[in-house]
């Protein structure tokens, strides 16, 4: 019984993962031509910030400050972006029950 489940649970998590293999093997275009780099976008933000500060804002309506505010703040947001690695509720607990399984 012990080892049908876990035969159940091996294929329940080999089905869960194919699709996402599947759909990384169809991609023919190199990930680096779709999608700039991390150091890429990290200096361009960086560019654009360092031109928001220097231009003179004497002269703009503050609707236009309000606008270059909020610029700034989603370049922040983008800044520090890590790309982080987030699971889901279910499947936290789905490794915790075979990592119990497989320890016992």
């Amino acid at each position: 019984m012990k080892k049908m489940f876990m035969v159940v649970s091996a294929f329940m998590l080999m089905a869960l993962l194919s699709p996402n293999l599947q759909a990384a093997c169809l991609t023919s275009v190199p990930l680096s031509e779709i999608a700039p780099t991390k150091a890429e976008e990290r200096s361009a933000i960086l560019a654009r910030v360092y031109e928001i500060k220097n231009a003179d804002k004497s002269k703009l309506t503050s609707s236009e400050k309000k606008d270059l505010r909020t610029e700034l703040k989603s370049l922040k947001k983008r800044y520090r972006d890590n790309g982080g690695v987030y699971i889901s509720v279910g499947g936290l607990i789905i490794v915790i029950l075979l990592l119990i399984l497989i320890l016992r």
